[in-house]
């Protein structure tokens, strides 16, 4: 999405004495004192600032995150669980994995403190800014990754293996399973590899943790972790240094997937191996296979003379062409001594456009927990009809170059074995896409229940079970002609609201569902209590009722629960208290098991409490003119002091009087397709939305007093291009209006680099303190 340098984009309303006089009623107003803002030097701003940013980023990155509960399954020993997370440990700025011992029983009189313990020996690992590689660079900036060190892991239960990337590599432990729980530090295991070029996305395979796969130069490659034997799947990309010339990849999100629906992977592993008769098993992968021969490649000039270089990205402007896409299946053949006998690469038994008309986006895809179907949540490019929808490995044939072997093929595939469209939604306006999706184990073979989210029934997103019948299609391949767009459709038999009211469940940015099918509970997050927390709830599904809130009011919590969910972690913070880890323990009545209730067991992290001379933001509501509860944050000087006018600052997108703006889209019709088109429409349609939204179309509007407008930008941004602001410049000049500019030459969309991002807030708060804090200012917020 278009967010602006970290900073989203900064407005400052500014109301000066003499406008606010003509505008005031012809009733005596009270004579208000003006109140003139302390003055700083650079020096004196950046000494302030470094203080500051050096606590809040302390604090910030310090807060663990990213759990993982392991059972111990140790009847005589003191804890029940092993929790693994990521965090930073004292003054390392190095993210790696820790974990903590849960202990069966707690002295309720005292607060346990858990300890902090290394799973990692010390490695060398770690990369300086500016040495990851390009396409590390470019998925940081998708991800917003700040940190350095570990990102994320990957763990599988049974077997105790860690996988995670580490600088240029993928490492490998192994804890908790067969080996039991290691009392001291492990040293990483590097998995080596003839790719010669760096190595993104790995996964370990859940069906046999052995093999793993990863992303190299835009194909699928796999390796086995013991053997070390390594394997290329895919041949779509041919590493040409011609962009134009080598437009495919494999397993690949593309630029639009990854920054405007939050999908970063384009893969993934079958949960279950299919058993062959030698012995053997076979492995497969559905994957995304990507053609943007069409799209737009986009070329950013390095401004730094020492380099003189040129990046190139694929970059689809709403209104064009975007990726080609389709599925496509591996499949690995493992013989009985764990080598690889044979890998087949297969396609569709029909083009991806002729099974799933309409579909321009794969938001969502994975597979169900037998593995018998892989699914997919697909959307069209209006984003107002999703379909989800399952696809059974049957549905693939072998790639086939020859026309007849290839009818063969084709032939050979049953009638019956066709995408099966379990549910579909429908809107005039848009849907948002969310990671909310869960599918039962198949208990009928012609039925399958999952709990779904959707916002299309109320406004509100909610929960749903729904249930469908897979019903075969009255449409005969066979028979020649293509399918209509209902002949997949599976009709729903039942569809039941677990949730409902004016409230949402979340379902993005790290908040999912667990489900306990024991309980036959599911617990989420949402904002029942209040739109300004989010608190962790739990309710039947089977039985659906009364909602309980798991979590204190008065702050915001996010969540984690054990897989058995008799445990989970908040991490919780609010205005005036920074981040607090605790654990809890989970317990309810047999008869009633939906009344759960929480028992604190033990802190993670303590909150290390508001600085001495903080004063926290006061929240404040107002009815808007529709009717609906508005909520604002307001932060008030210190020793404010009643009677006196203030300089305000207003966090908004564009600023009513001075406005300083970051990395701002100014002309539409440049931004991508996926979140213009979502809004908007296609330009085509709406010219004139297009027109009026476009900042860059109202130059002749912006004031023509100088220091009024200050713009920043990456050079580099591969995001919200530089183009944006040099047509905002041009239609200024031409409209003879002032402006001040800050360029950062080797940054992008997000500022990256410490001393970048330093002078970057260095030169707001000067910016601000001389042309708002030398004006003469009333408090007003809007």
């Amino acid at each position: 999405m278009a967010a602006a340098m970290e900073t989203e984009q900064l407005g400052v309303e500014i109301f000066e004495t003499a406008e606010c006089e003509e505008n005031v009623d012809s009733q005596e107003q009270p004579k208000l004192e003006p109140f003139y803002v302390e003055r700083y030097s650079w020096s004196q701003l950046k000494k302030l600032l470094a203080d500051t940013r050096k606590y809040h980023g302390y604090m910030m990155a310090k807060a663990p995150h990213d759990f993982m509960f392991v059972k111990k399954n140790d009847p005589e020993g003191p804890h029940s669980d092993r929790v693994y997370y990521l965090a930073m440990s004292g003054e390392n700025r190095e993210n790696t994995l820790f974990y903590s011992e849960i202990p069966k029983t707690i002295n309720k009189a005292a607060v346990l403190m858990l300890s902090w313990k290394p799973l990692l020996d010390l490695f060398q690992a770690t990369l300086d800014y500016g040495m990851y590689s390009r396409e590390e660079e470019l998925l940081r900036e998708r991800k917003r990754i700040g940190t350095i060190g570990i990102a994320s892991y990957d763990y599988h239960q049974e077997s105790g293996t860690f996988l995670f990337q580490a600088g240029s590599g993928i490492y490998h432990v192994k804890d908790g399973g067969p080996h039991g729980f290691t009392q001291q530090p492990l040293r990483p295991n590097l998995v080596e590899t003839s790719c010669p070029n760096i190595r993104m996305d790995p996964k370990l395979c859940p069906a046999d943790p052995n093999w793993i796969a990863f992303i190299h130069s835009n194909d699928i490659w796999i390796a086995n972790i013991v053997t070390r034997e390594e394997r290329r799947l895919t041949y779509v990309h041919n590493e040409l240094a011609n962009m134009e010339e080598d437009p495919r990849s494999a397993g690949v999100a593309t630029f639009v997937l990854q920054e405007e629906f939050d999908r970063y992977s384009g893969y993934w592993w079958c949960p279950e191996a299919e058993p062959t008769p030698s012995g053997g098993k076979v492995l497969r992968i559905l994957y995304e296979e990507n053609d943007e021969s069409e799209v737009e490649i986009i070329h950013v000039t390095s401004p730094m003379l020492e380099t003189r270089r040129t990046d190139s990205f694929r970059y689809p402007k709403t209104g064009t062409a975007n990726p080609k896409v389709t599925f496509k299946m591996s499949e690995v053949m493992i013989d009985a001594e764990g080598r690889i006998a044979d890998v087949v690469d297969k396609e569709l038994v029909q083009p991806f456009e002729v099974l799933f008309e309409g579909v321009e986006y794969i938001a969502r895809a994975g597979w169900t927990p037998e593995g018998k179907y892989a699914w997919s949540i697909l959307l069209d490019r209006s984003q107002t009809r999703l379909q989800i929808v399952l696809i059974s490995p049957e549905l693939f044939i072998p790639v086939e170059d020859d026309a007849m072997e290839r009818q063969k093929l084709i032939d050979s595939v049953p009638d019956s074995v066709t995408p099966l469209i379990i549910y579909e939604e429908t809107t005039d306006i848009w849907i948002n896409i969310h990671d909310i999706f869960y599918v039962f184990p198949q208990s009928h073979e012609d039925e399958i229940e999952f709990i779904f989210a959707s916002e299309c029934k109320t406004g509100f997103r909610h929960l749903y079970k729904i249930t469908s019948i897979l019903k075969e299609s009255k449409y005969k391949r066979s028979s020649g002609g293509l399918p209509a767009p209902s002949d997949f459709k599976c009709p729903v038999k039942e569809e039941v609201a677990i949730t409902s009211g004016e409230w949402e469940v979340l379902g993005r940015h790290g908040s999912n569902i667990q489900v306990d099918e024991v309980q036959k509970l599911v617990y989420f997050e949402g904002t029942k209590d209040s739109p300004l927390e989010h608190h962790l709830y739990v309710v039947s599904y089977d039985n659906p009722g009364e909602v309980t809130r798991l979590t204190d009011r008065g702050y915001s919590h996010s969540c984690c629960i054990s897989q058995h969910c008799d445990l989970f972690i908040s991490k919780y913070s609010n205005q005036k208290n920074p981040h607090c880890v605790s654990l809890y323990k989970l317990s309810g009545p047999e008869d009633d098991p939906a009344r759960r209730t929480k028992e604190f067991w033990a802190t993670i992290l303590d909150s290390a409490g508001p600085l001495p001379d903080y004063t926290p933001p006061e929240i404040f509501s107002f009815e808007s003119t529709t009717g609906f509860t508005l909520y604002g944050m307001m932060y008030k000087p210190h020793d404010l002091q009643p009677g006196k006018k203030y300089p305000t600052v207003l966090f908004i997108y564009g600023g009513p009087q001075v406005a300083i703006a970051g990395a701002p889209v100014t002309l539409w019709i440049f931004y991508d397709t996926g979140y213009t088109e979502r809004y908007m429409g296609h330009p085509d349609q709406n010219e004139q939305g297009y027109y009026l939204g476009s900042v860059a179309m109202q130059a002749e509007k912006f004031p023509s007093e100088p220091n009024r407008l200050l713009l920043l930008h990456g050079f580099l941004d591969e995001n919200v291009h530089f183009a944006h602001t040099s047509i905002l410049l041009s239609f200024l000049v031409r409209a003879g209006k002032p402006y001040d500019l800050q360029i950062y030459p080797q940054e992008r969309h997000s500022i990256r680099v410490p001393e970048s991002g330093e002078h970057y807030e260095l030169h707001l708060l000067h910016y601000l303190q001389e042309n708002l804090g030398s004006r003469i200012a009333a408090l007003k917020v809007i």
